[in-house]
């Protein structure tokens, strides 16, 4: 895997990469050039857009940010292009604060957005880990997205606000369902660490992420192996594996076949 090529170098956004490049469990590595996966992509400049939407054909945009995410920071300049379609899902049920910030916080009675949920809820989530809940929360949602990148009429990328927990669950679901190894997955989420100065200082020039980004240091928000570890443990220990857990929620063969298709073949 070289890393090198894996970035995509954008003057709007820092955290931007493709998912091809990484190896799969028969010995293969995943295609360039189909999914990306990014920091918010509000920023876009002219050049970024010509080398998106021109140069890189990108027709698929899974946005994972909040309904107050957008409302506060704005839909993106990709929207004018009426070749690209945007797909709004978010992972949060929604109400309350709902921001990659609020989602980072390891604490679990302040790591949840969500302000209505029960004992038993909190409970639950308390042993799973927050990135479950937002499979917990919004499964609808998770299956979206990962259809929306299996789309074949070009490329597609996901991103949240930092690139980081939304962006690396999703992305850690399809390229299990492509059938990468979990050493190159969990290389792949962690490698956002690269960039996390670059991305905390980009959100700090908005007022939706600047306070709570300015209680914590920095460190606190770098992604960690374990993270991802844990939660792909759970759904390997309750539920018998990422494409098990995705089965009981609809997912089908079909669905399979068209991610691995864009990701493998």
């Amino acid at each position: 895997m070289n890393e090198l090529t894996r970035w995509i170098h954008l003057e709007g956004a820092v955290n931007v990469r493709d998912l091809g490049g990484l190896t799969t469990k028969d010995g293969g590595t995943t295609r360039f050039g189909r999914v990306y996966r990014s920091d918010n992509l509000q920023g876009l400049t002219e050049r970024d857009l010509g080398l998106l939407v021109g140069d890189l054909k990108l027709r698929h945009v899974v946005d994972l940010r909040s309904v107050a995410e957008v409302t506060l920071e704005g839909p993106g300049p990709l929207t004018r292009f009426p070749e690209v379609s945007i797909h709004h899902l978010t992972l949060f049920a929604e109400g309350g604060v709902n921001t990659d910030v609020e989602a980072d916080r390891i604490d679990a009675e302040r790591v949840l957005p969500w302000q209505d949920m029960d004992e038993d809820t909190l409970a639950e989530l308390r042993v799973t880990g927050f990135y479950y809940g937002y499979l917990h929360n919004r499964p609808d949602s998770v299956l979206a997205a990962l259809r929306a990148l299996a789309h074949d009429d070009g490329a597609a990328i996901v991103h949240c606000a930092a690139g980081k927990d939304r962006t690396g669950v999703v992305s850690a679901l399809a390229l299990e369902v492509a059938g990468v190894t979990r050493e190159a997955i969990v290389s792949d989420y962690v490698a956002t660490g690269d960039r996390i100065d670059h991305i905390l200082a980009r959100l700090r020039s908005s007022p939706t992420y600047r306070d709570d980004l300015d209680a914590r240091p920095a460190d606190d928000h770098r992604p960690r192996a374990e993270y991802i570890e844990q939660f792909l443990d759970v759904l390997d220990n309750r539920f018998g594996g990422p494409l098990s857990w995705l089965g009981a929620q609809g997912w089908n063969e079909n669905d399979s076949q068209a991610l691995r298709s864009r990701l493998r073949d």
